[in-house]
């Protein structure tokens, strides 16, 4: 079936589509089965030819049916949305363990309609983003993810309402309090942890709780959780496949800004925590083109070097023919010795990724002797297995499946590719809906948004934690000259999952 959207009006977005087929339903977020294992119902198959195979995951919770999954026809009920005017321009970044979006020049969203009014809509959900300044089209790209799962998922008791943001953070603070005033019971967004901060005093004497899109877990708590993906599960979950291989002496190699130093204060824990060790660390700047002072640091590259240019000498100076054969065989050498690790940390992204890696295999750190690894972002590094240093490498890296799915039907909705990390903004979307549809006490407390067994989405299984971070599911993968493969699967329910 198609989809069609109308026009736009000023401050008020509303979506209308005619029929549309929903296209891989566990794109809607699930609550997990309590207790029980869930199963696995095959959705019919998408015409598409490059379509990856979904299933759709049965909703319960220990309560009750938390969301009745709609048909795979259904007409999806006209879901309304209403914008706010919010205040002020900020140029912080934060901990970003996902490549920044370049600011391209996009085609505009579809014209969206002028909705009804939904004053009296049950559930009023509010969503913090840069809808102007530097950060524009990646608040319009996040706002549109939230679009789809509202076109997925909603019903008329459910609203959405964008709030300008403006990509500071006295915007970020305004837009909160015009939020509060409209009465929402609840916030998604902001985007960056200092526009968290100033969102956290806002939102509380107001009662009402924060899901971020941030991923610095030092906002994270009293009513406000990080939906964002944190350096230190990332990191576990490389570490302990790795240390599962026997490797148990790292180097690391890291951009020297807010995300590398988190990633190395993470890796330090996950190594002591495994009786591993690090024997050498080293940064570089991450605006730098040029890296083979760190690279040629990490391999010990001037030790190994003048070993063998003394090995060399030595032989040379004998006249035997086990010499002259050892000598001949190490000209085709440019360092003697091994590297006193097994593995390297590469927290890096992108070109300077793939130039760090190939810098490490000129200087005589080649894989499969020594392995290389990574998190997520590396997911996000375009053509990544063209690179031949890299092949072999593995990394962290949330399942794919849903993922690909969203990102196809995002394009097929928007005609551009949307921001690697508007996924949060599906996500924590469609989670508010199937809160509100769970129809069991206060909806959004943090009591109601912390489930121990977890949710399905874009990104995989995920739960929030007390603390008020989103635990996730990795796996790891090995790069290959075709794309990767699956070294060890994701977690499908999370262990222990009362506590």
């Amino acid at each position: 079936m198609g989809k069609r959207f109308i026009g736009r009006r000023r401050n008020k977005i509303s979506v209308t589509p005619k029929s549309f087929k929903i296209f891989g339903s566990l794109l809607g977020i699930l609550m997990l089965v309590a207790c029980q294992s869930a199963t696995l119902v095959k959705a019919p198959e998408s015409k598409t030819q490059n379509d990856v195979p979904v299933h759709r995951l049965p909703t319960m919770d220990p309560e009750g049916p938390a969301f009745k999954a709609k048909e795979q026809s259904e007409t999806v009920k006209k879901a309304t949305v209403e914008s706010s005017p919010a205040p002020a321009v900020q140029t912080n970044t934060e901990v970003a363990a996902l490549p920044a979006v370049e600011a391209a020049p996009a085609a505009p969203s579809p014209g969206l309609a002028q909705p009804r009014r939904l004053e009296n809509a049950k559930y009023k959900i509010g969503i913090l983003l840069p809808l102007s300044g530097r950060r524009e089209l990646l608040g319009r790209e996040l706002l549109d993810a939230a679009q789809i799962a509202v076109f997925d998922l909603a019903d008329k008791d459910f609203v959405i309402y964008p709030f300008d943001t403006k990509g500071t953070e006295a915007g970020a603070a305004a837009a909160a309090q015009e939020a509060v005033r409209t009465g929402v019971d609840l916030i998604l967004g902001p985007l960056l942890a200092s526009s968290v901060r100033t969102v956290r005093p806002v939102a509380a004497s107001a009662g009402v709780s924060v899901v971020a899109f941030s991923n610095s877990h030092e906002v994270a708590g009293d009513g406000v959780f990080i939906l964002g993906f944190v350096p230190q599960q990332q990191v576990d979950a490389i570490v302990d496949y790795a240390v599962e291989e026997g490797l148990y002496r790292y180097a690391v190699l890291a951009p020297n800004d807010a995300y590398g130093r988190a990633v190395v204060a993470a890796f330090k824990g996950a190594i002591a925590e495994r009786e591993a060790e690090i024997v050498r660390l080293e940064y570089y700047d991450p605006a730098a083109t040029d890296f083979s002072r760190p690279a040629k640091a990490i391999a010990d590259y001037d030790r190994r070097h003048k070993a063998l240019l003394e090995q060399r000498a030595e032989l040379e100076a004998r006249d035997d023919e086990v010499s002259k054969q050892t000598l001949k065989r190490l000209e085709k050498l440019d360092t003697l010795g091994d590297v006193d690790f097994d593995a390297v940390l590469l927290p890096g992204r992108g070109q300077q990724l793939k130039a760090i890696a190939s810098l490490l295999s000129f200087y005589d750190v080649d894989q499969p002797a020594v392995r290389l690894l990574g998190l997520s972002n590396w997911a996000q590094t375009a053509n990544i297995e063209a690179e031949p240093s890299l092949s072999l490498s593995w990394y962290a890296a949330p399942p794919r499946d849903e993922r690909e799915n969203f990102f196809r039907r995002y394009r097929e909705f928007y005609g551009r590719p949307p921001a690697a990390i508007a996924s949060l903004a599906y996500d924590a979307t469609a989670l508010a809906i199937v809160l509100a549809q769970s129809k069991s006490g206060v909806a959004f407390s943090p009591d109601r948004l912390v489930q121990p067994y977890g949710f399905l989405g874009v990104d995989g299984l995920f739960r929030l934690r007390p603390e008020g971070v989103a635990e996730r599911v990795f796996e790891i993968r090995e790069i290959t000259r075709n794309g990767f493969r699956i070294k060890r699967p994701a977690l499908t329910a999370f262990p222990q999952a009362g506590g």
